[in-house]
C-alpha cells in the first residue's frame, strides 16, 4: 500500500472523492454542521474492501440527542455513536466507486497483499493476519491523507466559509478516532473533542 508521502492512484483518488463529498453537502445544512466525520470501514470486516463514509453531524442533531437520548453535550456532540452513521456517500474499494475498486485492486496485488476467496489458507494464519494488518495500516495512511487534505487545500474554508474539525473514526476500533483526528486537524480546531474525551 502506499506510503504516506506518495500520493499514488488510490491515495489521489481517495483523497479527490473524499473533497468532492464535502463539496456535495447540502448548502442548506452547512452553517449548522459543525464536524466533518470520516467513517473508515471494510465491506463485511474483509480487508480487502476498505472504504470511508464521509458524512457530517449538525447542531440541530446534537440538540435532538439532548432532548432525546442523552443528557450529556459533549457526549451528544464528539461521541459518533450519537452521531448519523447512515446514507452517506462512501468511496474506496466498493461496488458504487468503480476507479477506487480497481486501483485499490491493482496497488494491493502489485504489493503482494492480495488473496482470492472467502477462507484465507489454515496453514499460514500468520502470514495471513500480516497481510490484513498492512491492507488496514494502508487504508489508514490513505484517509488520513484525505482528512489533512481538508484543511490543507482549502477545501474547509471553501465550502463552510471556516474551519471545522475533522474526525476520523473505524467503529471496530474503539479509541483509534482520538490519535487520528489529532493527527490531521490543525491545532486548536478540535479543542472540544479533545476536551471531552481528555475527561
Amino acid at each position: 500500500m502506499p506510503a504516506e508521502t506518495a500520493a499514488t492512484g488510490f491515495q489521489a483518488h481517495v483523497v479527490r472523492g473524499v473533497r468532492h463529498l464535502v463539496e456535495a453537502f447540502p448548502a442548506g445544512l452547512r452553517p449548522d454542521i459543525y464536524v466533518v466525520s470520516l467513517r473508515v470501514d471494510h465491506v463485511d470486516q474483509d480487508p480487502r474492501f476498505p472504504y470511508v463514509a464521509v458524512g457530517y453531524n449538525t447542531c440541530r442533531e446534537v440538540r435532538r440527542v439532548l432532548a432525546d437520548e442523552c443528557s450529556h453535550e459533549g457526549t451528544a456532540a464528539w461521541e459518533y455513536a450519537y452521531w448519523p452513521l447512515e446514507g452517506f456517500a462512501r468511496v474506496g474499494h466498493v461496488p458504487e466507486d468503480g476507479t477506487g475498486r480497481a486501483l485499490h485492486l491493482a496497488e494491493a496485488r502489485a504489493e503482494g497483499l492480495w488473496y482470492e476467496g472467502d477462507e484465507e489458507d489454515e496453514e499460514d494464519d500468520e502470514g495471513d493476519e500480516e497481510r490484513d494488518d498492512r491492507l488496514v495500516r494502508g487504508f489508514d495512511i490513505v484517509c488520513t491523507a484525505a482528512a489533512r487534505s481538508l484543511h490543507a487545500d482549502g477545501c474547509l474554508h471553501r465550502v463552510f466559509g471556516r474551519s471545522l474539525p475533522v474526525v476520523l473514526f473505524d467503529m471496530d476500533r474503539p479509541g483509534w478516532e482520538v490519535e487520528a483526528t489529532m493527527a490531521v486537524n490543525p491545532p486548536g480546531v478540535i479543542d472540544g473533542f479533545l476536551e471531552h474525551h481528555r475527561t
